[in-house]
């Protein structure tokens, strides 16, 4: 279902009572009786783990499944898979510039991108009270995964330009499978960023924050939006450019006080955050994820584009008491009790 994104986000800033825009997804495969690895190879399941989740509980959006191993493994990286637990990069499929010359752009629909994009299209149709957004990883995050992790951080210092080369190619194919959820018909993806979040600020802005921002230039209208997403802990010193890259919903995590990122957000952002999703939604208490909800939703009351959210991705084996726990602090957060 199309809708304007740019008026979306304008009315989520103005609503006196917001809605909460957690990433809650995998949690569902509890509500369908299904596993990790049985729900990231059916569209069919996806879609309607999405809508058991829309549902349950009302959120500003529903948001896909933040699988950051999708990208990569159409890349040649090997995928380590669970039955309760978000799959994992292995090893590195770049391990030196021979390779970052060699690495060849993909095709949307290898590996289990074409099991994705099927399931924005067929969660899109069964979603209609708010905007659908799909799951991307960001062009550090996916060249981290390529590169290593630690390997990438050294390589920023010792050889930056096969960092910039293999970056030139995730971009592209990143641009490209946003541009098949669009087609599928989602209102946005949620690009994960968090491997930026470790970079010092100049760094975070040229082997990060330049290429999103290339990327949201090619994919942004006004029917469809960007929401940025890094939930590490050096994101307040790189706020110039991230707010920089153009996203109108910024994402943050529990590794910093959202109350002081909310000073740093222009006020035409929505920025969204941040209740810890492993030590409170999967591994606290209804009472505790409640307190710590109500202590984020409190310190950030009087900004007007703040969005309460988890700070991640919210872990599939998290009580859903604790999820519950989380909408209703916010529900009795907003009628004052």
């Amino acid at each position: 279902m199309k809708r304007n994104m740019r008026q979306w986000v304008e009315d989520v800033k103005a609503a006196p009572v917001k809605k909460p825009l957690p990433v809650l997804s995998f949690p569902g495969i509890q509500l369908m009786g299904i596993t990790v690895r049985q729900l990231i190879e059916s569209s069919d399941l996806q879609a309607q783990c999405m809508k058991a989740v829309a549902d349950r509980v009302d959120t500003a959006a529903s948001v896909s499944f933040m699988d950051l191993s999708v990208e990569a493994e159409c890349f040649g990286s090997t995928i380590r898979v669970s039955d309760d637990e978000v799959p994992t990069v292995i090893g590195a499929v770049v391990k030196d510039e021979d390779d970052a010359g060699a690495l060849k752009v993909p095709e949307i629909g290898s590996g289990r991108t074409g099991i994705y994009v099927e399931a924005i299209k067929k969660a899109v149709e069964m979603i209609t009270d708010r905007p659908v957004l799909a799951g991307v990883i960001g062009p550090f995050s996916l060249t981290g995964r390529l590169l290593d992790v630690s390997e990438a951080m050294i390589w920023c210092y010792d050889d930056p330009d096969s960092v910039h080369l293999v970056l030139e190619k995730a971009s592209e194919f990143i641009t490209n499978y946003i541009l098949a959820f669009k087609a599928a018909g989602a209102n946005g993806v949620v690009m994960a960023e968090p491997l930026a979040g470790l970079l010092s600020p100049a760094l975070a802005e040229e082997f990060s924050a330049e290429y999103v921002k290339k990327i949201i230039d090619k994919v942004q209208e006004d029917d469809f939006i960007v929401v940025y997403h890094n939930c590490g802990n050096c994101t307040i010193q790189q706020i110039d450019s991230i707010v920089a890259t153009g996203s109108p919903v910024l994402h943050f995590g529990n590794a910093i006080n959202m109350k002081e990122m909310m000073s740093h957000i222009p006020p035409h952002i929505v920025g969204a955050g941040n209740v810890d999703p492993a030590g409170e939604f999967k591994n606290g208490t209804p009472e505790s994820i409640r307190e710590s909800t109500l202590k984020v939703l409190d310190e950030c009351k009087d900004m007007d584009n703040f969005v309460i959210s988890s700070g991640c991705d919210i872990p599939p084996m998290s009580p859903w008491e604790n999820i519950d726990a989380f909408f209703q602090a916010v529900k009795d957060f907003y009628s004052g009790k």
